[in-house]
């Protein structure tokens, strides 16, 4: 499957729009304020790391359909059984490394700054009983994921470009996970090779 990784410039360039746009404001916020030293030290590590990105342009299989959302909040739940999957609006064929490395890192890491590494590899190991994703796959899915946070900035571009505010809480957060998971790659991966 073609999987487009964006150019260590590029990300630098709308690291570079945001701060020019906070710059241009009249009374910035302490979320401004924020933003713009969150996103001088994303340049950083875009400097240091951005040869490290995936180099192919062409995720490592098996695919098949995936929900594409799936955490905590998209399932429900009765009497300790799950009783419905609900979010769908991101189902398509896509790598299964894809969906067991964003159902992970939702789950068990992000909103305290890292990540369970040892319920993660728990994770994996359950899913892998069940659906035998090969760890090459695994190692794929999770490098290009690392490097979908590094280049994107989809809460800023909901903050200043659509002036929706709903998910400025989760902007801090994931900047802590992403430089924390930035300086524990080699941890991460080990984790998502947990054997069933």
């Amino acid at each position: 499957m073609a999987a487009p990784v964006t150019a260590p410039s590029a990300a630098r360039a709308e690291a570079n729009r945001f701060l020019a746009l906070i710059a241009t404001l009249e009374s910035p916020t302490a979320f401004d304020a924020e933003a713009a030293r969150a996103l001088r030290r994303r340049k950083v590590l875009l400097d240091r790391h951005g040869s490290e990105r995936p180099a192919a342009e062409v995720a490592v299989g098996p695919v098949g359909w995936t929900h594409g959302d799936v955490q905590h909040r998209n399932v429900l739940w009765l009497d300790g059984r799950i009783a419905g999957v609900i979010d769908w609006d991101r189902i398509r064929v896509r790598p299964l490394g894809e969906e067991v490395a964003r159902t992970a890192t939702v789950q068990f890491g992000g909103e305290n700054g890292f990540l369970d590494l040892e319920r993660t590899a728990a994770f994996v190991a359950g899913y892998r009983s069940v659906v035998p994703i090969p760890v090459a796959a695994l190692a794929d899915a999770v490098e290009r994921l690392w490097w979908k946070r590094m280049s994107d900035y989809w809460q800023l571009v909901f903050h200043y470009d659509r002036d929706d505010h709903s998910c400025d809480h989760l902007f801090l957060p994931a900047e802590r996970f992403l430089i924390w998971w930035t300086g524990r790659r080699e941890d991460v991966q080990a984790a998502f090779a947990a054997m069933p």
